[in-house]
């Protein structure tokens, strides 16, 4: 036998739970998109293939599919051409 009052209560609660689990997510997920790296962003891309344009230190712009990414390098390949850019020179990175 189950009162009515108990299982209105019951739902309420379980709701309110489902809302404050779902506000829990959307918030993680908020900071963990502030805490990304550029490097993070570049390892995205090559799980993508995507192609993206590199701007580094000296202004030079580089633009290819995202080959591999390393701890401190990236590698763009476009039309037969490839290019090592170390992480620490890069000012920019836009996927395309």
């Amino acid at each position: 036998m189950q009162h009515p009052d108990l299982t209105d209560l019951t739902r309420r609660l379980r709701d309110r739970l489902d809302e404050t689990l779902t506000a829990e997510q959307h918030a993680a997920q908020a900071a963990a998109r502030r805490r990304r790296s550029l490097r993070d962003h570049l390892l995205e891309a090559e799980d993508r293939q995507a192609v993206g344009v590199v701007s580094v230190a000296d202004g030079q712009l580089y633009r290819g599919l995202v080959r591999s990414v390393g701890t401190d390098h990236v590698v763009l390949i476009d039309e037969g051409a490839s290019w090592v850019i170390a992480l620490d020179h890069i000012t920019a990175f836009e996927v395309r």
